[in-house]
């Protein structure tokens, strides 16, 4: 059963994401990307506020840079289809559990981002997860 609603538009376009962002980081990276945003799209605190589509989390402005590349626009492979729906149903790892940012930074991971704890490294991208006081609903919805 799925943790948000999702049409097949809406997994194509979580693929592409997923794709664009992370595919260098193979399929574990790839689903990571989707807990994220799916985290972002649940857990509808801090600068996720309001947001409750797919859509809505992705063309969010400055959330992914990837929407700015040609390579986001290609047709989604069945791989990343798979990974996206798999993130819609809610299958979450760590560090990305119960992360609301990512990034990869040029050298090591920096102890906060954006004033939110590390909660770990994967390969080349950092997660960070917010404290209880600022999104409580990330650790009380799934």
């Amino acid at each position: 059963m799925a943790v948000v609603k999702a049409r097949e538009q809406d997994i194509d376009l979580l693929a592409r994401l997923l794709r664009a962002e992370a595919e260098g980081e193979g399929q574990q990276g790839m689903l990571m990307v989707g807990n994220v945003g799916i985290n972002r799209i649940r857990g509808n605190c801090s600068d996720f506020r309001g947001i409750r589509t797919i859509p809505q989390m992705i063309y969010q402005p400055h959330a992914f840079e990837a929407v700015q590349k040609g390579y986001f626009y290609q047709r989604a492979r069945e791989v990343e289809r798979r990974l996206a729906q798999r993130a819609v149903r809610g299958e979450r790892i760590w560090p990305s559990k119960f992360a609301l940012w990512y990034f990869r930074p040029p050298g090591e991971c920096p102890p906060t981002w954006y004033n939110q704890p590390f909660a770990g490294k994967f390969k080349l991208h950092c997660f960070y997860e917010p404290t209880a006081e600022e999104c409580e609903n990330i650790y009380n919805t799934f």
